[in-house]
């Protein structure tokens, strides 16, 4: 068997032209569109699936994890807060009541600013906070490679059912979660294949319908596969992107074994099932800085402030370093896909890091795009005008 092909030269037509292409709907590439957008850039965001929040609607990890240190300040803030109040505005959940105006400072420090919200509702909340701030949404399409001039990125390549197309661009956002468009672009990247099994599903039961938290045991650095657990996935090739779905599906299938095996006399029927992989840590950027969690300096580009969600105490700054490519200086990662190894790779794939990292990376990405360059005092100056805490000072509350 031939082990390559060759494709006759052909030309891409080009299906339109943005400031900013955001590759990637999940809550970081939502982010990353609204503060691009916000920013006057004209906008477009790639999503291949059919709707917008990847894991944190299609893939029913419904924890919005803690915008706040543990110990009573808000950490992370601007469109990361904004974002955790959108999966509240329908009234199907509720940010503590502590965490609100006039709340109880001191019940602050004893309950996190946390909340489990509807998955459907903030995929409704999701789409139409995207359509309300005029960004180009585009569902079905696949991000397939870019075009470069010398060290900046001109045009995205996408496959969908009307064939292979570019758009052109002043500059992007990888938001993808796999670092696809970093890729592409021929930025250094790294991938894991630790990934374990993971399913969170909705089903019937005795006391009604729940939600179950299914999962492997995971190494929070990533860098082995835990005692017990068969095999670990890497989440970059396609056969191991199936092989994790399926074992996930397998284990979903066996617990509702489980759960009619305990209750025979219940009914027990799955209601809901994840349509997007449980996967926590498959491609990244490795850019001019790496984050780490053992990293605790306040960074002179710092574009903003996380706590660690694992446990109360810690804050880390996240620089812009971090974010932008090297071989293409108009490319911006957001979300789980920035440049950060081991455990601070852990601390920022989660949502409000990545509603973060999102607002900084479209900021970046619109300043790159009127001005050719992101100086970082205009940038922590937009971001700071937005609510955006980006110094340790700021975290204390007023």
């Amino acid at each position: 068997m031939n082990t390559h092909l060759s494709e006759a030269a052909r030309r891409i037509p080009v299906r339109g032209a943005y400031d900013v292409i955001v590759a990637g709907g999940g809550i970081a590439g939502v982010a990353a569109a609204v503060a691009a957008a916000r920013d006057g850039a004209s906008v477009c965001l790639l999503e291949k699936a059919y709707a917008l929040g990847g894991l944190a609607t299609l893939g029913l990890v419904i924890a919005y994890l803690p915008l706040c240190d543990g110990r009573g300040h808000r950490v992370s803030t601007g469109l990361a807060e904004e974002l955790l109040l959108l999966s509240t505005r329908d009234g199907s959940a509720a940010p503590p009541a502590c965490w609100q105006p006039g709340g109880d400072r001191e019940l602050r420090t004893q309950q996190r600013y946390f909340v489990e919200y509807n998955a459907a509702s903030y995929l409704l909340a999701l789409e139409r906070f995207v359509s309300d701030h005029g960004v180009a949404l585009l569902y079905d399409v696949r991000v397939v490679g870019v075009h470069r001039r010398r060290h900046r990125l001109d045009a995205v390549i996408i496959e969908s059912k009307s064939g292979r197309e570019a758009i052109a661009c002043r500059a992007a956002v990888d938001a993808t979660g796999d670092a696809d468009l970093c890729h592409f672009a021929g930025e250094h990247t790294v991938s894991l294949s630790t990934n374990s099994a993971a399913g969170w599903y909705y089903a019937t039961g005795p006391a009604g319908p729940r939600l179950h938290k299914l999962y492997q045991p995971f190494d929070p650095a990533g860098e082995r596969v835990p005692p017990g657990v068969e095999r670990g996935y890497a989440g970059d090739a396609p056969e191991e992107v199936t092989a994790h779905l399926l074992a996930s599906r397998r284990m979903i299938r066996d617990h509702l074994d489980a759960l009619r095996a305990a209750a025979p006399e219940a009914p027990v029927h799955p209601l809901l099932l994840p349509t997007f992989p449980g996967f926590r840590m498959t491609r990244r950027l490795a850019a001019a800085v790496e984050m780490d969690a053992e990293d605790r300096r306040e960074y002179p580009d710092s574009i903003g402030l996380i706590g660690n969600w694992r446990s109360p105490g810690p804050v880390y700054s996240i620089p812009l370093r971090a974010l932008q490519g090297v071989a293409c200086a108009n490319l911006f990662a957001a979300g789980r896909c920035i440049s950060a190894r081991r455990h601070g790779w852990d601390m920022t794939r989660v949502i409000p890091a990545c509603a973060l990292t999102g607002e900084a990376a479209g900021a970046a990405a619109a300043l790159c795009a009127h001005r050719r360059a992101v100086r970082i005092d205009a940038l922590q100056a937009r971001l700071l005008a937005r609510g955006v805490k980006i110094r340790m000072a700021q975290i204390e509350e007023p």
